[in-house]
């Protein structure tokens, strides 16, 4: 991704504000998705054809996770291996949700569309987040 399309995306040409940007992005998404899973577990859990207990579960984690990553988005200057972590769970999710859907869930048609759908979502920012973090080394040097 060239720095000018990082910058239209992060809407800024500071590099280390992209990378908080696409981290924030992400601790939103993921708040979002655990409040959902938390809060309504049981019509998501139908909606989806997976289980309100994973819903439950899942939901727990990814509000740990979201407040984590987005406590590393307020830091002025967040710290490269912690981002490296956060692009390494983002990746590991995405491809686990995919393994699970051929693995073990029987999802709905609601269910087979939302799992690619959020692991591509949760690529993508991994993806912007690489970008970001590259551009703010290469900016050190």
């Amino acid at each position: 991704m060239s720095a000018t399309q990082l910058s239209a995306l992060a809407r800024t040409s500071e590099p280390r504000t992209a990378l908080r940007r696409f981290l924030m992005a992400d601790a939103l998404v993921t708040g979002l998705n655990a409040v959902a899973y938390l809060v309504v577990s049981g019509p998501l859990a139908r909606l989806l054809g997976v289980g309100s207990g994973l819903l439950l579960v899942l939901g727990a984690v990814l509000g740990v996770y979201a407040a984590g990553v987005g406590g590393l988005a307020s830091r002025r200057e967040p710290p490269a291996w912690a981002v490296r972590g956060v692009m390494e769970i983002n990746c590991a999710w995405a491809v686990l949700s995919c393994v699970a859907l051929f693995a073990w869930l029987s999802p709905s048609t609601a269910g087979s569309v939302w799992v690619p759908v959020q692991a591509l979502t949760v690529a993508g920012l991994a993806a912007l987040q690489y970008a970001a973090l590259r551009s703010v080394q290469r900016n050190r040097k």
